[in-house]
């Protein structure tokens, strides 16, 4: 893998002008050359006003997509700054051609107030590299019975826009109702970790001919499923805004279509690793493999695939989770669930659904970009590539290809599922704002 110059927040800063010379917004027609200007897209043309001393990216009919946003990542600053840190996890995020990013509350201490989650947004503002958005915790501490104040999160500096207790599901449907009626006046996004934990004590894998083959506890679709039904009936009765993390297999998905069919407002995500990984690759009882949900049979993959084709799941969400290397080299039982995803996650994408798929580069700005934003009510960024636009852009090099090694990735950690895969589609260069964060090759047109 091309190793990245290093674009950070003790780079000089950003020129006034950059052109993106030489790429096809949205992966149509012929090269342009677009001009950015303080921050936004000022000119798209086959050639540019620019001044002398612009900065010029050189490129030779790439695409040009709105920066990707992810909603799902877990990037364990404050608590677990040995496995991820927020400088990491922006770099990482950057490589992988995301502007904006959304990490989870479950750190140490949990971000369940106004403070927390101020830190965590003005220290990643200083990093310069993503905007990484809080997402704060439904109930205190994770406990699954006291609410937040999701008022005083959501008008601090951070302004949380979206709260989950993800790593824990909200089983108590009370505290959920509770949680809707509140979020509703706040209008404010909930987002739920689906997991009946009843169904799931001790479970490893899903529940199956693959788990039974291995000896390992399994994990029935129903733990997720009736969590889903439920929260979407609660929804139907109660009004506010409810969203399902990593949706995993079949049945949720007719239960989204159920959903949409009665008006229920109810969005879904899907993760990288469910689209394209089965419970299969398990045999070799490797940790990396271990992640929350785990990992389907082939039948939920096709169902999760045409699902997010279809529309009936909105976005893809990579649920980046790092682990230090002695939580994952161990017994399969004991393996922490979750794995890296920032990186890898438009490669598979654009590989999976539109270099073998039936898919477009707009249907992949639609997934990984346009509806994350809309459902986050996320102001500047899914928006379109055009003139007047934030200039918050990704390069993207169809035929790119690039080996997976956990060691080369950006993130302090290395558990990747992907190690040693080859990758079809390489992310050129990353734009937030007008600035470069990232950057793939030496053969760009850089000015020092």
């Amino acid at each position: 893998m091309t190793d990245y110059p290093q674009v950070g927040p003790l780079s000089p800063a950003p020129r006034e002008e950059l052109v993106l010379s030489g790429v096809r917004p949205y992966g149509e027609g012929e090269p342009v050359d677009v001009l950015v200007r303080d921050g936004v897209i000022a000119e798209i043309g086959a050639s540019v006003d620019a001044a002398d001393d612009a900065q010029v990216l050189s490129f030779d009919g790439e695409i040009l997509l709105p920066g990707l946003v992810d909603m799902h990542v877990h990037l364990r600053e404050p608590g677990r700054e040995d496995t991820e840190t927020l400088e990491t996890g922006s770099r990482a995020a950057a490589r992988g051609g995301f502007t904006a990013v959304f990490t989870m509350a479950n750190t140490k201490p949990v971000t369940d107030d106004p403070s927390t989650a101020e830190a965590v947004w003005l220290k990643s503002q200083a990093v310069g590299l993503c905007d990484i958005h809080p997402v704060g915790s439904i109930t205190k501490d994770l406990d699954g019975k006291n609410l937040t104040e999701f008022g005083m999160m959501a008008d601090s500096q951070a302004k949380v826009r979206m709260f989950s207790d993800d790593g824990k599901c909200v089983d108590d449907p009370l505290i959920m109702r509770r949680a809707l009626e509140y979020s509703k006046g706040m209008d404010v996004l909930l987002a739920q970790h689906c997991e009946d934990p009843r169904l799931t004590v001790g479970a490893v894998a899903h529940e199956g001919a693959v788990a039974a083959r291995l000896g390992l506890s399994g994990w029935p679709r129903v733990a997720e499923e009736s969590i889903v039904i439920r929260d979407a009936l609660l929804a139907r009765d109660y009004g506010g805004r409810m969203h399902i993390c990593h949706a995993s297999t079949a049945g949720t998905v007719g239960l989204l279509k159920w959903a949409r069919a009665n008006g229920i407002p109810l969005t879904a995500e899907v993760t990288p690793h469910h689209l394209l990984l089965t419970d299969e690759v398990l045999e070799t009882y490797d940790g990396v493999y271990r992640v929350n949900p785990p990992l389907r049979e082939q039948s939920d993959v096709d169902a999760l695939r045409q699902a997010l084709i279809d529309g009936d799941i909105d976005c893809v969400a990579t649920d980046h989770a790092p682990h230090g290397s002695e939580e994952k080299c161990c017994e399969f039982d004991h393996a922490k669930p979750g794995m890296l995803g920032l990186e890898t996650s438009l490669p598979i994408i654009a590989e999976q659904f539109v270099l073998n798929g039936p898919c477009d580069w707009r249907w992949v700005a639609k997934v990984m970009s346009e509806r994350p934003a809309e459902i986050t009510r996320l102001p500047g960024h899914g928006r379109p590539v055009a003139v007047g636009e934030p200039a918050n852009l990704t390069v993207v090099d169809p035929g790119k290809t690039w080996t997976v090694n956990g060691e080369d990735l950006a993130s302090k950690s290395s558990n990747t599922p992907y190690e040693d895969m080859e990758m079809a589609v390489s992310v050129s260069a990353t734009v937030l704002r007008g600035k470069v964060t990232a950057l793939r090759g030496a053969d760009q047109n850089v000015e020092a």
